[in-house]
């Protein structure tokens, strides 16, 4: 008997199987009922069988082994499973066991039948091999995509509910800083509370705007005219004021007017410095520079310090690839997960413009930023 033939008429076994190792699968959940444990397997199995009976050509299964197999635009039942095993609280790795379960199964059952007799295609099982692989890729892609949406969309829930509260937060502690009526050791007080703040609801900035670059097209930005000079001064100002031991030089001799969005580049003005800051040498300079040519701003900042690692280069800008289990022991969980570069480098790329990054134990760092001073 074909394989095909055989889960056709063996889909119950097959079926029960399935069942009886869901079932051993512990969740957080509530325990799911027969329907709940069987989810989706039997319109996998239709869809096995059917490739299975599906002639196929070399180049075809070159291609399916390759994970080139073509894109259907309906959603697959190995994709609904995975959307309805994350609600369920399976994890991903538990999800992955059934189908090591499900493979064991069919072929046990099947190899049974061959030893009394019935005649082996070997055909049929690489291409149960290959049905069943392709079935567990699309899974696991489906349940990355909706762990992925579900995160997205936690993070602008909370991002933008904790906006209320810090703010009320902010002006309370503004207003006390500035009363005449508190003493010194109350308004050093009320100052703390407002510098913390106003970095939280800078974190909360980042974090909605990781979800609308995660979400949708990038970080929005409108562009009017604007002289952004005054504005890098500004934030040089206030990072001296909290870092009153850095050495910061800036270096400035003409106008930077062009169609910008101001507060998203002051964004990149402050991250850009605020990095150097934190990762350069305390006894060496940082250097800032803001130059206009004929067609594009220029600003640069290079510091000396520990040069950034050559394979961490390649993802500085992105905060996950940035992320590594080592940093995580050494450093702790939140090593290497900064946002800051990476907001500075959506908002350069929704100018239009690009930003680089260079790093030695001999010339220190450079960020480079250019951003067209017209739209293009």
């Amino acid at each position: 008997m074909r394989l095909a033939d055989f889960i056709v008429h063996n889909l119950e076994p097959i079926l029960q199987a399935w069942e009886d190792f869901a079932r051993t699968i512990q969740t957080p959940g509530a325990d799911l009922d027969r329907a709940g444990l069987r989810d989706h397997a039997e319109q996998m199995l239709h869809a096995i069988v059917l490739d299975l009976r599906t002639a196929q050509t070399t180049q075809e299964q070159i291609d399916k082994a390759q994970g080139l197999a073509p894109q259907h635009d309906d959603e697959t039942p190995a994709e609904t499973h995975a959307v309805t095993r994350l609600m369920a609280g399976f994890s991903i790795d538990q999800m992955v066991s059934e189908y090591r379960a499900l493979r064991a199964s069919v072929l046990s059952q099947w190899l049974d039948q061959i030893k009394h007799g019935t005649p082996l295609d070997v055909d049929d099982m690489n291409r149960f091999h290959e049905a069943i692989d392709q079935a567990l890729a699309e899974s696991i892609a489906s349940y990355s995509r909706a762990v992925e949406a579900s995160r997205n969309v936690f993070l602008g829930i909370l991002g933008h509910d904790l906006r209320t509260p810090l703010g009320a937060i902010l002006l309370g502690a503004d207003m006390l800083r500035r009363s005449g009526t508190v003493g010194e050791r109350d308004t050093r007080v009320a100052t703390q509370i407002y510098t913390s703040v106003q970095r939280a609801s800078q974190i909360v900035g980042d974090l909605l705007d990781l979800t609308r670059c995660q979400m949708g097209p990038g970080i929005p930005v409108k562009r009017v005219q604007v002289d952004l000079a005054p504005i890098c001064e500004r934030i040089v100002e206030e990072i001296r004021a909290f870092h009153p031991h850095a050495q910061i030089h800036f270096d400035t001799g003409c106008q930077a007017v062009g169609l910008f969005d101001g507060p998203r580049m002051e964004q990149v003005f402050s991250n850009l410095l605020s990095n150097a800051v934190q990762h350069g040498n305390p006894g060496t300079p940082i250097r800032i520079e803001l130059a206009a040519t004929a067609e594009a701003l220029v600003f640069t900042v290079h510091n000396h310090g520990d040069p950034i690692p050559a394979d961490v280069l390649p993802f500085i800008f992105n905060p996950m690839g940035r992320f590594s289990q080592r940093a995580a022991v050494e450093h702790g969980p939140t090593a290497g997960l900064g946002l800051g570069l990476f907001i500075a480098s959506e908002i350069v790329a929704a100018h239009q413009g690009s930003i680089e990054v260079e790093s030695s134990a001999q010339a220190g760092t450079v960020f480079r930023v250019g951003v067209p001073l017209a739209i293009a």
